[in-house]
This record gives C-alpha cells, sequence and structure tokens, in this order.
C-alpha cells in the first residue's frame, strides 16, 4: 500500500512539472450539427453549431426552446415555408452575445425565402370594435397559421431574445395576403426580453407587434422592403429604446402605427429613434411617388416618440409625420395623444403632411417639437450588426 501511494505522488509531481514550452496538443471540441424540424414537445437546448431549419418548427405549450451564442439556423426555401413559431405557454431563449450572436438565415439569402420568428402569448389586445362600440380582444393570425391570440395576461413571458439577427425573412404565403414578418410579436406580454435584434433584408416589416404589452430595446431593421417598424391591435410597450431603421432599394415607412380604428389610451412610448432612407430607395410596389413616410399615424394609432433623429424621405409625397386619417387626427393628435419630442430633421424632409381626405394637422403646443442636438439611437457594435461584412451601423 504504501508503494502505491509512493508511485501516485510521483506521478503527480511528473504531471505538474510540464511547461508552456511543451509540445501539447490542444483540441477544440467539435461544433454541433443537425436538423431542427418538427413540434418540440420536451424542452431542449441546442449547443453552439450549424443547424438546418425545415418547416415551422413549434415551441409547445410549457416547453422552453434554447440556443446558445454564436449558433447559425439556415431555413432553405426549395423545401417549402420555414418558420421558428413560439405558442403561447412555450419559450423561446436565445442567448447571443455582441461577438457571438445567434443568426437565423435562409440559404439563397433572397427576400421573403422564410416566416422568420413568430411568438405568441395571451396579453390584451384590441383588434376592432363591434356594430356597438364594444372592443373586440382577440383575432386571428395573419401568418397564414390562424391561431387566435389576445389575452388578458399583461406579464406573459415568451422568454428571452438577445442578440438574434433574423436574415431574409418575410415570406409571402398562401393567397398571397397572408404574410410573415422579420420578428412577429402576438399577444406579447412585458415578461419577455426583447433586446440587440436585427431584421435583416426582409421581403415584409422587420418587426411587427400585434397587440401586447412587450417592450423591446436596441433594435436594428436594415433594408426590410415594407415598414421597419409595424405596429396594430392596440401594442403597449412602455420601455423602448434605440430603435435604428435603414431603408435600401426599397421600403414604405419607418414606423407605422395603428390601433385597427379604436379610440384608445395605450400609448407606447419609444425613445432614442434613428430612420434614414437611402437615396434611390423607393416603396416596395417599386414606385417613388407614392406614399412613405418615416413615420405615419392611421386608425386611432398614438404614443409618445423622443430623441429622434431623421433623413432621406425628400422626394415627393414623402412626409417626416403624416397623419393618414380625420379620426386619428381628431382624438390622438388633438387630445394630446400623440407626442413626438426632440425631432431631427437631418435635410430637407418635410415637417408633416395629412392623408387623402382634407383635414389640417395642427400638434397641440409642446406636443411635436424639433432640435438640433438630438442624438438618435445608440447602439453597441460587434459582429451582431455586421452581415456579409458589412456593417449595419456605419450609417447610423
Amino acid at each position: 500500500m504504501k508503494k502505491l501511494v509512493f508511485s501516485l505522488a510521483l506521478l503527480s509531481l511528473v504531471f505538474t512539472s510540464c511547461t508552456s514550452s511543451d509540445d501539447d496538443v490542444v483540441t477544440t471540441p467539435p461544433t454541433a450539427t443537425g436538423d431542427i424540424t418538427g413540434d418540440i414537445t420536451a424542452s431542449k437546448t441546442y449547443i453552439k453549431g450549424t443547424y438546418a431549419l425545415s418547416g415551422t418548427v413549434r415551441v409547445k405549450t410549457g416547453v422552453t426552446l434554447t440556443f446558445e451564442a454564436g449558433s447559425v439556423i439556415t431555413a432553405d426555401a426549395s423545401n417549402g415555408p420555414d418558420a421558428l413559431l413560439v405558442e403561447n405557454g412555450g419559450k423561446l431563449n436565445i442567448a447571443g452575445t455582441a461577438a457571438e450572436p445567434v443568426v437565423f438565415t435562409e440559404k439563397s439569402k433572397t427576400a421573403g425565402s422564410w416566416g422568420g420568428i413568430i411568438m405568441f402569448g395571451d396579453a390584451p389586445i384590441v383588434s376592432g370594435k363591434t356594430a356597438d362600440g364594444t372592443p373586440i380582444t382577440s383575432a386571428t393570425s395573419e401568418d397564414g397559421t390562424n391561431i387566435v391570440y389576445g389575452g388578458t395576461n399583461a406579464a406573459h413571458n415568451g422568454g428571452s431574445l438577445k442578440y438574434v439577427r433574423v436574415e431574409y425573412a418575410g415570406k409571402k404565403i398562401l393567397d398571397g395576403n397572408s404574410e410573415m414578418n422579420g420578428f412577429s410579436f402576438y399577444s406579447v406580454g412585458s415578461g419577455t426580453v426583447l433586446e440587440n435584434l436585427v431584421a435583416y433584408k426582409g421581403a415584409d416589416d422587420g418587426f411587427e407587434f400585434y397587440g401586447g404589452t412587450v417592450s423591446a430595446k436596441n433594435l436594428i431593421s436594415y433594408g426590410n422592403t415594407d415598414d421597419s417598424f409595424d405596429w396594430q391591435d392596440g401594442w403597449q410597450g412602455q420601455a423602448n429604446t434605440n430603435w435604428y431603421a435603414y431603408q435600401t432599394g426599397a421600403g414604405n415607412f419607418g414606423m407605422e402605427i395603428e390601433a385597427k380604428s379604436v379610440n384608445n389610451a395605450f400609448f407606447p412610448k419609444v425613445s432614442n429613434i434613428t430612420i434614414r432612407r437611402a437615396a434611390g430607395t423607393v416603396t416596395e410596389g417599386g414606385s417613388s411617388a407614392a406614399e412613405y413616410d418615416a413615420i405615419q399615424f392611421k386608425k386611432e394609432g398614438n404614443g409618445e416618440y423622443s430623441n429622434i433623429v431623421i433623413s432621406g424621405f425628400t422626394t415627393t409625397n414623402a412626409t417626416l409625420i403624416r397623419i393618414q386619417d380625420a379620426a386619428t387626427n381628431t382624438n390622438q393628435v388633438l387630445t394630446g395623444k400623440i407626442k413626438l419630442l426632440n425631432v431631427k430633421i437631418a435635410d430637407s424632409t418635410p415637417l408633416s403632411g395629412a392623408g387623402a381626405s382634407s383635414f389640417s394637422v395642427a400638434f397641440p403646443t409642446g406636443n411635436f417639437t424639433t432640435s438640433t442636438t438630438a442624438t438618435g439611437a445608440a447602439l453597441t457594435p460587434g459582429a451582431w450588426a455586421i452581415v456579409d461584412g458589412v456593417n449595419l451601423l456605419s450609417n447610423l
């Protein structure tokens, strides 16, 4: 027994005497690969790796799907409609970093090739009103899945998305009226974390909120051919900040704000906004003369927006702010439920305009203020904001 102890001690001594000059071989763990398809019915973590997404992958109620930093998930349009969908009661946790984002892309790198990330919750919405004026508090999704959304759980928690980039999404499906976006949030609640997200070159909206109470920080909507940011159904997120929209090639509105024609007091808030439109950018349909605005309010949309920088909306029919219909002007502008504070116009973009019907827009004193010192969005540089060698923040 004593001899054995002595031998082990000697071995230990020999091992610890090695130095960095020795010819040690360090082996890097292999990168994971695999397919992601079908329903996710049990909680699962995908370690850092390269994965193929096939079909509409659904995270079912009671299940958590997790992706580690640095993972790349690739859809393939040739296999049919692909999307990552989180059902109400399911959770998606994506723990990317600025240096190692989690990237969802598509094989052909063609806008509109897949459906992006879609999340459902049961936070409140208002999707319209009945003939007697009663608010309608549920709706059916417009993504082709026909899922009913809406509820009373303002604190709904759909998980945590940090440093996530969605590329080439915004698929139009079925009869052409059903559309997906880069990120689609249906009735998502305030318990959900959305931070440092990129929607890159999709064929519909970069980000769309369908009601709910969730807030989002540090967003980039780059080169999406419809609206950069869009919401409806009475979205009421309160802690939104650092939103950057860059329209290039084709694009409609920087922000399209509506509330399904329901006079409301939802009043979402967004601070630190930059909206830029590159020279030569036309509307989604290819026209350079149709309406396209940095910010458009319609159907009783409202809210408070502050520290804003806008440029590039300079040609015929474009405006900084458009109030599209008389009801929005009467019920939202004139009652002080639309506030645009500390707005910097970086070029000759016209200040404001009205829709097709005849009415004049006059904000109450203090509700539309301009500034030469507004700074707009402030975003952290890093790999999360670089695509194929292009720094998405270079025009910020």
